[in-house]
């Protein structure tokens, strides 16, 4: 039996919390009710909840407040919140969407409006969970196909700290440092359609086994594509083996339709990948991987601003 939403009330006047929860009873939902800021805070942290009816104008921590610390908390920033207030002013309405809230409602309001409204939102919360979960799940195969392979326990991990420094170093915006982050920790998802046979052979891989290997991006791609949540993340997924001349694969693109994420997503890849003990090899130094990086800088098959950067990161 599926759980009912869960709504939290905070209202400082008994008599409008009582009113609100008579009005969502038709609804079956769990309420939760609060008297003021404080409680709002220590009650969510208790009790998951779907939804927020927030009144503004509470003792001590005002719904403003209230707000602004949820919504920069990335726990519970997207739980969704209706402010219920006298105020009425423009400001006070600009205000409230600039701290994230979804809906602003004037006392005294419509009982079929306010439901209407909780109905619409739960219905976004419903499917902002669902998204959640599917990208929780892709994150666990990701992890899953790194742990199918002994010799390259860690790779992951490794990759994402050598791009996070080479971003910073870059000067890429947090939203792209963010997607960054992402792809490299998916970028290898499509391996978990590679057979054992293949992607632990130990020695060197036939032609036709390494056609194999090379399908990973555009099946990792395929299994993100609809996850609009990883946003472009999904780019490095699908092109971190493509070279800047127009060698690499999937699809053999080149120059400016290679990103700047997905550059250092690659020169990372490629460092970790040479550094790294493999089942037909030992790893090599950082610096005989930079001979063969510097040679693939020259003949722009990686990005060289990218790989400066990376052996400026092992230099200081």
């Amino acid at each position: 039996m599926q759980t009912p939403p869960a709504i939290l009330v905070a209202d400082d006047d008994a008599a409008s919390r009582e009113l609100i929860e008579i009005i969502l009873s038709s609804e079956n939902y769990h309420i939760v009710t609060a008297q003021n800021g404080n409680e709002v805070l220590e009650l969510i942290r208790q009790t998951p909840v779907d939804l927020i009816l927030l009144d503004v104008l509470m003792p001590g921590m005002t719904g403003m407040e209230v707000c602004r610390k949820l919504k920069s908390d990335p726990e519970f920033q997207l739980i969704p919140i209706i402010f219920l207030t006298a105020l009425d002013q423009m400001e006070d309405r600009v205000e409230s969407f600039d701290l994230g809230v979804n809906e602003f409602m004037s006392k005294p309001f419509s009982p079929p409006e306010l439901l209407a409204r909780v109905k619409s939102l739960l219905k976004i919360k419903s499917l902002t969970d669902s998204l959640e979960s599917a990208f929780n799940v892709v994150i666990t195969l990701g992890g899953l196909v790194e742990a199918r392979d002994p010799y390259t326990g860690g790779h992951i991990s490794r990759v994402c700290s050598i791009a996070l420094k080479l971003a910073n170093m870059l000067g890429l915006s947090a939203g792209e440092t963010e997607e960054l982050e992402i792809g490299c920790r998916l970028h290898d998802i499509g391996k978990i359609g590679i057979p054992d046979t293949v992607l632990l052979k130990e020695g060197k891989l036939t032609r036709e086994e390494f056609d194999v290997i090379r399908t990973h991006s555009k099946t990792g791609f395929d299994l993100c594509k609809e996850l609009d949540s990883l946003g472009k993340a999904r780019d490095i997924i699908l092109n971190h083996h493509e070279k800047l001349d127009g060698s690499g694969y999937p699809n053999g693109i080149k120059g400016d339709a290679i990103s700047l994420p997905v550059r250092i997503a690659t020169v990372s890849d490629i460092f970790d990948a040479l550094t790294s003990n493999r089942c037909y090899r030992p790893g090599l130094s950082p610096k005989d991987a930079f001979e063969i990086m510097g040679r693939d800088a020259k003949e722009n098959k990686i990005d060289e601003d990218v790989f400066n950067s990376l052996v400026a990161c092992y230099q200081t």
